[in-house]
C-alpha cells in the first residue's frame, strides 16, 4: 500500500469520526447555552429579590423616623410629626416617579444632570429586563425609598414651629429636583463618579444632603420660642422615650436594607458573601456608636442621656454607610464610635450657635455623614481623600444654595413659621386638628 493510499484512508477515517462527533459537540454547545440562560434568569431573580427586600426594609425606616420624631417632640406636636412623615413619603414617591428618577439616572453620561422627561415606564406585565440583570420596577422602588429618607431628616430638625404647607412644598422641591440632581453626580454616572468619588450607600448623597437642607431651613426658620433664654439652653423634653427607642431600633433594622441592598447584586456566591459582610459591618458600627456615646456621656456629664445614646447608634449607622463593605469589623466599630463622638461634641456647638435641631438630625446625618464619606479613604484603597473632600464640598454648596433659595422664597411668599400663639398651643391643635394624646392633654 502506497503512502498516498494510507494518507487517503486516514483522512476518510478522520472525516468519519469528526462527522460522528459533530452532534455531540452541538449537544454540548446547546447545553452550555441553556445553562447560561438559566444562570442569567437565576441571577435576575435574586438581584430583583435583593432590591425588593432592601426596598421594603428602607421603606420601614419611614416608620422609624416617624416614631423617633414622635418620641422626641413634645406631646402637643406628635400628630403633626406623624402627619408630616406619612405625607412626605407619599410625595417623595410621586415626585420621584414624575421627574426625579429620570433626572438622576437618564442620560447623565458624566455630566451634572439627567433628563427632564416626565414619568418612568416599567417593564410590561410579564416582561423582563434580562439585559440589565434585574427588574426595572425593583430598581425604581429601591431608589425611590432612599428619597424619603432625605426628606425625613429635614422633618425632624424643623419640628414644632414650621407650617405644614411650606414644609410640603419644600419636600416637593427636595425629592423632585434637589436630591435627584445631586444623586446623578455619583450614582447616575455623573462627574463625581467619573472623578472617582465613592459613596457606597449614601452617607453624603442621602444623609448629608438631608442634613444640609435641614441646616438651611433651621437657619431661616429660627429656634423654638423659649429654647434659648439669656444665654441658657432650656431643655424641651420629648413626649415618649419608648417611642424614640422603638424608632431607633426600626431604623437600625432598616439600615440592613439601606446598606446591604446597595451591593446591587445577589446572583453569585461572591455577591451574597459581600451582602453578609455589609450586614455585619453595619451592625457593628451602630454598636460602636452606642457604647462610645455611653462612655463619653458618663465621663463628660456623669449621666447617660438616652436620647444622645439613640443618636449615637444612628450616627454609627450613618458613618458606615459610605463604605460598609471594605472595612474589617474593628474598623467598623471605630468608624461608628467616632461618628457618635462627633454627635456628642456638635450638639452643644449647635446650641451655642442657636441653631435649634429638635431631634439632633444635623449632627447625626450631616456631620457624621461627612465623617463617614471622608473616612472611606482609610478602608478603600481605590478612594482618594482629596476626591472625597471635593465631593463633600460640592454636595454641601449645591444643597445649601438650593435649599436657602427655596426656603427664602417660601418665607417671603407664604411664611414658613407658625405664629407664637400657635406654637404655644401646639401644632396638633393649630394645624392638624387632631391631638395625639387628648386625654393626657386635658
Amino acid at each position: 500500500m502506497t503512502f498516498r493510499k494510507i494518507l487517503a484512508g486516514g483522512s476518510l477515517a478522520l472525516a468519519a469520526v469528526t462527522a460522528s462527533a459533530l452532534p455531540v459537540f452541538a449537544q454540548e454547545a446547546e447545553a452550555a447555552t441553556e445553562a447560561a440562560a438559566v444562570g442569567a434568569q437565576v441571577s435576575y431573580i435574586f438581584n430583583t429579590l435583593l432590591f425588593l427586600i432592601g426596598g421594603f426594609l428602607v421603606m420601614w425606616m419611614a416608620a422609624g423616623f416617624a416614631m423617633l420624631e414622635a418620641g422626641l417632640v413634645r406631646s402637643k406636636n406628635v400628630s403633626m410629626q406623624s402627619l408630616k412623615n406619612i405625607a412626605l413619603f407619599a410625595v417623595a414617591g410621586l415626585m420621584y416617579w414624575i421627574i426625579g428618577y429620570n433626572l438622576m439616572y437618564s442620560g447623565v453620561d458624566g455630566g451634572y444632570i439627567g433628563s427632564f422627561s416626565l414619568g418612568y415606564a416599567l417593564d410590561p406585565v410579564g416582561g423582563d429586563a434580562l439585559d440589565t440583570g434585574y427588574s426595572t420596577a425593583s430598581d425604581w422602588f429601591f431608589q425611590m425609598v432612599f428619597v424619603a429618607t432625605a426628606a425625613s431628616i429635614v422633618s425632624g430638625t424643623l419640628a414644632e414651629r414650621i407650617k405644614l404647607l411650606p414644609f410640603m412644598v419644600f419636600v416637593v422641591m427636595l425629592t423632585g429636583f434637589i436630591y435627584p440632581i445631586a444623586g446623578s453626580w455619583q450614582w447616575g454616572g455623573g462627574w463625581l463618579s467619573e472623578m472617582g468619588f465613592s459613596d457606597f450607600a449614601g452617607s453624603t448623597l442621602v444623609h448629608s444632603v438631608g442634613g444640609w437642607a435641614a441646616l438651611a431651613g433651621a437657619f431661616l426658620l429660627g429656634a423654638r420660642d423659649g429654647k434659648y433664654v439669656n444665654g441658657r439652653v432650656v431643655p424641651m423634653p420629648g413626649s415618649s422615650i419608648p417611642l424614640a427607642t422603638l424608632g431607633t431600633f426600626i431604623l437600625w433594622l432598616g439600615w440592613f436594607g439601606f446598606n446591604g441592598a446597595s451591593q446591587l447584586a445577589m446572583g453569585t456566591i461572591a455577591d451574597v458573601s459581600d451582602v453578609s459582610r455589609i450586614f455585619v459591618n453595619t451592625n457593628m458600627a451602630a454598636a460602636g456608636g452606642v457604647v462610645t456615646a455611653m462612655v463619653l456621656l458618663a465621663v463628660m456629664y456623669k449621666k447617660v442621656d438616652v436620647t444622645m445614646v439613640l443618636n449615637g447608634a444612628l450616627a454609627g449607622l450613618v458613618s458606615i454607610t459610605a463604605e460598609p463593605l471594605a472595612p474589617a469589623i474593628w474598623q467598623s466599630v471605630v468608624i461608628g464610635g467616632i461618628g457618635a463622638a462627633i454627635v456628642i461634641f456638635t450638639v452643644p456647638l449647635l446650641d451655642k450657635l442657636k441653631i435649634d435641631d429638635v431631634v439632633g438630625a444635623i449632627p447625626v446625618h450631616l456631620f457624621a455623614g461627612i465623617w463617614g464619606t471622608l473616612v472611606v479613604a482609610w478602608t478603600n484603597a481605590d478612594a482618594s481623600l482629596v476626591t472625597q473632600f471635593i465631593g463633600v464640598v460640592a454636595y454641601g454648596v449645591f444643597t445649601v444654595v438650593c435649599a436657602l433659595v427655596v426656603w427664602a422664597v417660601l418665607k417671603a411668599a407664604i411664611g414658613i413659621r407658625v405664629s407664637p400663639e400657635q406654637e404655644r398651643l401646639g401644632l396638633d391643635k393649630a394645624e392638624v386638628g387632631v391631638e395625639a394624646y387628648p386625654e393626657f392633654a386635658q
